[in-house]
């Protein structure tokens, strides 16, 4: 029996574990939950799970939260990044979750790994900010992280029975998002409502808006050269719209060993939950014959400059990455809300990143003080934008 802490449970990551967890309670207990202010969502997960404790964003969000919930309910609600932090690193359990959005992530993500908590990581932020910092910690303490995204859970079963010396790359798969064959001009004219679509997969708005620039890919990209241990010309990526092929590892031999499934996430967080064994599930098996061709492309990188600009950032290394996701997380917001269009996010993305002077980023301090710089410089770019 495992005992869980999930972080971000209101959101598409957190929504699919909970199914998984439901599935088998004989081997996992749900002890924490951890979400942003959708409290209706979360007094439904209370009222079915029964966690010891739950945290939400702010103060206002726990009383809203507590007036939700019976009186004799006995849950404990906390808020903020303390309350987080605290639902991360709970004596009784010993399985932490990490699948809130964004930078917020890293800091309890961080502490989990500090406090020896096993972490099975949705959370790639954590991973872009402060990959080598995490990875470090988690040598440290001796602790299992194992990845939840589809195309790093792809990697992680492909290198299993092999040699680290033995690999030569990795290729990481991308969807191509719903504007794949748009022209440059095209994209110019796309709404929020049109990047919300996308042809396979069923995510929340930000990682869906990344997946159509493909700053998803970038972001995922700087993840696995610290997941995997590997320089960035270790790393290819291929477009594959199918979404059937979640990414493959080339060995040196020439081999190509590849992880193959219907995109549905309860396959990867199941995965990363039970290791090294796997869990039943009741999703449809994949069914090649009625897919009949899996096709695959170079990513453009002159009409998706997101990508571009990830592979440079990590390319420069130190902070830069840092100040990368955060202009990328004000872009996005600020699209998401119709501030700008859809091809200014990576223009407000490379104008952050230029204004940006790099630090080595080996302390907790130096990242989050060149995230806070980052946000700081997009905001002032951004208004600047909107004004102009």
């Amino acid at each position: 029996m495992k005992n869980i802490s999930l972080l971000g449970s209101t959101g598409s990551i957190g929504i699919t574990a909970l199914k998984v967890l439901e599935m088998h309670p004989d081997r996992f207990r749900v002890v924490a939950l951890g979400a942003g202010k959708n409290v209706k969502r979360l007094s439904a997960q209370i009222t079915q799970f029964h966690p010891f404790a739950v945290a939400v964003q702010d103060e206002e969000t726990a009383q809203r939260l507590r007036e939700l919930l019976p009186a004799k309910d006995g849950c404990k609600i906390l808020w903020g990044l303390e309350g987080l932090t605290e639902l991360a690193t709970l004596d009784r359990i010993d399985t932490v979750i990490s699948a809130i959005m964004g930078a917020a992530g890293l800091l309890p993500t961080l502490a989990a790994i500090q406090a020896g908590k096993n972490l099975a990581l949705a959370n790639k932020e954590t991973m872009v900010m402060a990959g080598k910092l995490v990875m470090t910690e988690a040598r440290r303490k001796d602790v299992s992280l194992l990845p939840i995204d589809s195309e790093h859970s792809a990697i992680f079963q492909s290198l299993q029975g092999h040699s680290p010396g033995d690999v030569k790359r990795i290729i990481l798969t991308a969807s191509g998002g719903p504007f794949l064959h748009f022209s440059s001009d095209q994209m110019a004219l796309v709404t929020a409502e049109n990047a919300l679509q996308h042809p396979n997969w069923l995510m929340g708005p930000k990682i869906t808006i990344d997946s159509a620039t493909l700053m998803n890919k970038g972001l995922e990209a700087i993840e696995a050269k610290w997941l995997f241990n590997l320089h960035m010309d270790q790393i290819g990526i291929l477009i594959h719209p199918q979404s059937i092929v979640h990414s493959m590892v080339e060995y040196r031999d020439g081999s190509t060993i590849a992880q193959m499934g219907i995109p549905d996430m309860t396959i990867p967080i199941a995965y990363a939950l039970s290791y090294p064994h796997r869990l039943e599930n009741d999703l449809s098996p994949l069914d090649l014959a009625s897919l009949g061709t899996l096709t695959f492309q170079e990513p453009d990188l002159t009409r998706f400059q997101c990508l571009s600009l990830a592979l440079k950032a990590a390319a420069a290394g130190g902070t830069m990455p840092v100040v990368l996701n955060a202009a990328n997380e004000i872009a996005v917001s600020a699209f998401l809300s119709k501030k700008i269009g859809f091809l200014s996010i990576p223009d407000l993305i490379e104008r952050s990143l230029k204004k940006h002077t790099p630090l080595p980023g080996e302390t907790i301090e130096q990242i989050m003080a060149a995230d806070a710089e980052g946000r700081r410089t997009a905001n002032h770019l951004l208004a600047e934008m909107v004004s102009a």
